[in-house]
């Protein structure tokens, strides 16, 4: 099965409630080859959903531009980005 196969797949309750039910103990990793350290430096963090609030706010046209040409989610993209330097932040804080 490929990415492409399930984009756009949304999942339903029963299958959610499958998938939670498993624990890390019970897959089995061994024929997974391990990531690269280029790999690895081009992974970023996926969240849990989160309820989100509205807000209304201005940004620069050519930020917009640049999210939009990365794909679908470019909302979602800003959310990310601005958890990112907040966690940043907090961790230099401490």
């Amino acid at each position: 099965m490929r990415a492409e196969d399930i984009r756009g797949h949304k999942p339903s309750k029963a299958e959610i409630k499958r998938f939670q039910s498993i624990k890390d103990s019970d897959i089995d990793y061994s024929d997974i080859p391990k990531l690269t350290k280029e790999e690895l430096d081009r992974m970023v963090n996926f969240r849990e959903f989160r309820k989100r609030m509205p807000v209304s706010v201005r940004v620069d046209p050519r930020v917009i531009e640049w999210l939009k040409a990365k794909g679908p989610g470019h909302l979602t993209r800003i959310n990310d980005i601005l958890l990112n330097l907040m966690e940043a932040d907090q961790r230099t804080k401490r």
